[in-house]
């Protein structure tokens, strides 16, 4: 019989990375190529110095103009699309059995939104929880009743 192959992406809004279980006893192993970080750019890098702005069509007040969305926001959106990307290439690849998403609640919620049909078939399980600072070796503990290690 062959062994499933869990994968668990742990992901926050500018690192993400991999951890393979092939059954029961294997623990989890890094994949190295599924390692990614993404450097948020600072707010002056991203838009300019002022908003623009309108004037009012009675009068001589003048408003800002909101730009309507947050561009870290934008950012964090796009490196959810670039992990899910990565794991359309690796699902097609046959990588994994199943998928186990570990990730900050905004992170998480922005990886539901990116990753594909067939990915989300593979989702076994999704842990609002944020483990990118914790070490390889103890993220098992945090998910041993979901995996059965």
């Amino acid at each position: 019989m062959k062994a499933t192959r869990t994968w668990v992406l742990i992901a926050d809004a500018g690192r993400a990375r991999v951890l393979e279980n092939d059954g029961p006893g294997h623990g989890l192993i890094p994949v190295e190529r599924m390692g990614m970080t993404h450097e948020l750019p600072r707010t002056h890098e991203l838009v300019a110095d002022r908003q623009p702005r309108s004037i009012e069509s009675v009068g001589h007040a003048r408003h800002a103009i909101d730009a309507g969305m947050d561009p870290h926001r934008k950012e964090k959106q796009k490196f959810a699309s670039d992990i899910a990307a990565a794991l359309d290439k690796e699902l097609a690849g046959n990588a994994f059995d199943r998928l186990v998403i570990v990730a900050a609640p905004q992170a998480l919620g922005d990886l539901r939104a990116a990753i594909s049909e067939a990915v989300q078939k593979r989702v076994h399980n999704e842990i609002a929880l944020d483990l990118t600072k914790t070490p390889n070796e103890d993220v098992a503990r945090h998910l041993g009743h979901i995996l059965a290690l």
